[in-house]
């Protein structure tokens, strides 16, 4: 027995660490809440009316985006109101028909 009377009892000690602490808190973001608090409150001074104010945080590239997304999703509308039923299936059809056998499923029969 000895042998271990060298040996340090308790919980494991890192150099550099006084105490070992969940993590680094992080601070607050204060700039961005101090901002919309100055808006809501310009327009609540300017407008007694209206109670509630919408503040919009996008950015003009997320505007462009919408406004191309909407457009797109326009004229795909369009483009599918334009043809009825029956021109789309006899343009399936014709685009079925320029297809190379390749693309045919194979008829498989063990028995004959």
């Amino acid at each position: 027995m000895a042998e271990y009377s060298a040996v340090q009892k308790g919980s494991l000690k890192l150099k550099g660490l006084g105490v070992v602490t969940a993590g680094k808190k992080k601070k607050k973001k204060d700039k961005e809440r101090k901002r919309l608090d100055e808006q809501v409150l310009t327009a609540q001074n300017g407008d007694e009316e209206t109670k509630k104010v919408y503040v919009d945080k996008r950015t003009p590239a997320q505007f462009a985006f919408d406004k191309i997304q909407e457009k797109r999703q326009m004229e795909r509308i369009l483009n599918k109101a334009s043809k009825t039923h029956k021109q789309r299936v006899e343009d399936f059809n014709r685009h079925l028909d320029t297809l190379t056998e390749h693309y045919d499923i194979p008829k498989v029969s063990w028995t004959k």
